[in-house]
C-alpha cells in the first residue's frame, strides 16, 4: 500500500473561529486583510495592508490536505505547498512552492493559459476541465502528496496527477516560469 507513509490521523489546520496556527509569509504575525468570516478564513483584497500569503505554522512532508475554497469574481489566488518561509532569502511564496490554482475561470485573464486555470498545477499541468464551480461558489479541493506522488482533486474529480522531483518534473519546471528560481 503506497499510502502507508501518510499518518491516518487528521490534523485540523483551522479551528473555524481564529487564525491560530497561521502567520503571514516572512512575518510572525498576520496582516489585517486576513479575518474569519462565517466560519471561513477570508482575505479582504481591498485592505491597505495586503497581509501577505497565509502560511501554516507547522510543516508536513507527506500529506492529504482537504479544504473548501471560493473566489471572488475575476479573482486569482492559490494553494501553495512546500513553501520555504525564509524571507528575505525568498521574497515570494511562489518562488519556492508548487500551487493548486484558485481562479475565476470565467473572468480572470489567466484563464487563457490552460495550465493557469482553477485546479491546475500552476504553469505546469492543466487540470481536467469541467470540475470547477463558478466564482462565489464553494469548491471542494484535495491535494495529496505522498513520497513524491502528487494528486489534485476538485469537487471529487481527479484533476492532476504527477510525480514530483523526477526527470519529468524537472522538465516541467524547466518549461515553466519557475525555471528562474532554484529554490522551486
Amino acid at each position: 500500500d503506497t499510502m502507508n507513509s501518510i499518518d491516518t490521523a487528521w490534523t485540523s489546520l483551522f479551528d473555524g473561529t481564529s487564525l491560530a496556527g497561521w502567520h503571514s509569509f516572512g512575518s510572525d504575525s498576520i496582516g489585517n486583510s486576513w479575518n474569519i468570516d462565517s466560519g471561513a478564513i477570508h482575505m479582504n483584497s481591498s485592505a491597505k495592508d495586503g497581509g501577505g500569503d497565509l502560511i501554516s505554522n507547522d510543516s508536513y512532508e507527506n500529506f492529504d490536505l482537504k479544504l473548501d475554497w471560493k473566489i471572488s469574481k475575476a479573482g486569482n489566488s492559490g494553494i501553495l505547498f512546500y513553501v520555504q518561509d525564509d524571507k528575505p532569502k525568498y521574497e515570494d511564496t511562489y518562488k519556492t512552492g508548487p500551487e493548486m490554482q484558485v481562479l475565476d475561470d470565467e473572468r480572470h485573464e489567466d484563464r487563457k493559459l490552460p495550465s493557469h486555470r482553477a485546479g491546475s498545477l500552476y504553469d505546469m499541468i492543466q487540470a481536467t476541465p469541467g470540475a470547477v464551480k463558478p466564482a462565489e461558489q464553494w469548491n471542494a479541493a484535495e491535494i495529496i502528496s505522498n513520497n513524491g506522488k502528487l494528486d489534485f482533486y476538485l469537487n471529487g474529480v481527479h484533476v492532476v496527477n504527477t510525480t514530483m522531483w523526477d526527470d519529468n518534473w524537472n522538465k516541467m519546471v524547466a518549461g515553466s516560469k519557475f525555471k528562474e528560481w532554484p529554490a522551486f
